[in-house]
């Protein structure tokens, strides 16, 4: 399994000491969070973009591709009746793709609740068709630059916009496009989804494109009540040769931590499973 995680988690640590601490470690992924670069993915020159790449591949680490695309922006939204808004979602969509590209990525994890929610007075059926417009707008720069956009289920609490793998699907389906494929993330199954979460790995197998391993607790896997075992036997038995990404919410125990704990949690579980 090749381990990455999201480097968010590093608030303070300039770029390079991020890469050697995370190669140092055993991972060999880094998956970005736009707002951690700048404002807007735009405001990230080419330069730059060649600089972050090149300091990663120097210390042996991949820029797997971004997540949090649309958190902490103004005036983009996944599912509004307004059709500028769509447009601009879009061209941002498309803009993030050619940034993860110039950086080596290949995935874009599109989560970003606050920005899907389903707006008062808008059917669930026109939230889904406003979604599948916004999608199938980015199709021709996802298609040119290789980068594939991975629908994110999350829990009610967090959304009322796609919470369950099943949703998610409905979605891609309507886009009907390999550029356009699904994100399993365990904190959110544990939430969302009525069945196991092993279950849920086996059924969606061939549309899975990207995986987030953490927990009830908002912290990595190994440090929180769920049991990895039967998670990883899943993966393995369905074949998945993606990415498993580190991804946290609660940063408190410290970054040098929590990844350190987290993938020798994770390699200990792949030992007992072998």
């Amino acid at each position: 399994m090749k381990f990455a995680i999201c480097q968010e988690l590093f608030e303070n640590w300039d770029w390079e000491r991020q890469c050697q601490f995370a190669s140092g470690l055993g991972y060999t992924g880094l998956e970005l969070a736009p707002f951690t670069l700048a404002p807007r993915i735009t405001d990230v020159s080419p330069e730059q973009r060649c600089s972050l790449r090149l300091t990663a591949e120097k210390h042996g680490m991949q820029i797997i591709g971004l997540h949090w695309l649309l958190a902490k922006t103004e005036g983009l939204h996944l599912t509004t009746a307004d059709t500028l808004v769509r447009a601009a979602t879009s061209q941002y969509l498309s803009d993030l793709a050619h940034a993860c590209a110039d950086l080596g990525g290949d995935i874009m994890v599109l989560g970003s609740p606050l920005q899907r929610n389903v707006e008062p007075g808008i059917l669930i059926d026109q939230a889904f068709d406003h979604a599948a417009e916004v999608l199938r707008r980015c199709l021709p720069v996802l298609k040119e630059r290789g980068v594939r956009i991975c629908l994110e289920p999350l829990t009610p609490k967090e959304t009322n916009f796609i919470n369950t793998c099943a949703d998610a699907m409905r979605l891609i389906d309507m886009v009907d496009s390999p550029n356009v494929c699904l994100h399993q993330d365990v904190k959110a199954m544990l939430g969302g989804e009525a069945e196991s979460i092993e279950t849920i790995i086996a059924r969606f197998a061939p549309h899975v494109g990207h995986f987030h391993v953490n927990d009830v607790n908002l912290l990595g896997p190994g440090m929180g009540p769920t049991n990895y075992a039967p998670i990883f036997r899943s993966l393995k038995q369905s074949n998945y040769t993606g990415w498993i990404s580190v991804e946290v919410f609660d940063y408190s125990p410290g970054a040098d931590r929590i990844a350190r704990d987290s993938i020798n949690y994770m390699r200990d579980v792949l030992r007992q499973i072998a």
